[in-house]
């Protein structure tokens, strides 16, 4: 079962994904002023880490993991923009915007559902809260908010990879590779793919 502070988590990188993808399918946001939030973001996790900044650290104190919090504040909402960063850079917007809608949708739903109805430990994950009926949802979640964007079986091909990737435990020199940079560059890389071959 998950915790009320982890469904609070999952709720806000939801609503994060959908306003980021919103912005940017207005135009109103720019890979610079994407930038400039990461630059921001850094600083930020900076100084609160040594001291307790106004409204920064109330929201830290209800959206941030305790051990995360400690070393690394705001750590998650900091490489969810460098992941929007990325496609955005990388793809057409079509599917940069289908690529924020599998991480908004389909990483959080696979959380949520996993972790409130999964009874079947996905075998190709060392983690045990990674479940098999999680991804599956995950999958369907982010498939369907992809589709918004780019045919549906385009949606469904980069949703999956983007599950299954996320299951992974992807290490560079005994750091893990956050899935909030792994699950919209392999969502748009399929995407990119299918597109070009098939």
């Amino acid at each position: 079962m998950l915790s009320t502070d982890e469904i609070k988590r999952q709720v806000f990188h939801l609503f994060l994904g959908l306003a980021l993808a919103g912005l940017y399918y207005l135009d109103i946001l720019s890979p610079l002023a994407m930038f400039l939030g990461i630059v921001c973001g850094v600083l930020i996790s900076f100084i609160s880490k040594r001291m307790d900044l106004p409204l920064i650290s109330t929201f830290l104190d209800h959206f941030e993991r305790k051990e995360v919090r400690k070393k690394f504040p705001g750590k998650g909402m900091i490489f969810y923009f460098v992941g929007v960063l990325l496609v955005i850079q990388l793809f057409e917007k079509d599917i940069a915007l289908a690529a924020i809608m599998i991480l908004a949708f389909g990483d959080s739903v696979s959380h949520v559902f996993g972790a409130q109805f999964g009874k079947i430990r996905n075998i190709i994950s060392g983690d045990k809260r990674k479940l098999l009926e999680g991804t599956f949802a995950g999958t369907i979640a982010g498939a369907l908010g992809a589709a918004m964007f780019v045919p549906l079986p385009e949606a469904i091909f980069a949703s999956f990879a983007a599950m299954i990737f996320e299951v992974f435990k992807i290490d560079f020199n005994d750091k893990t590779l956050d899935d909030n940079i792994i699950v919209p560059l392999i969502a748009g890389t399929v995407m990119f793919l299918v597109r070009m071959y098939l």
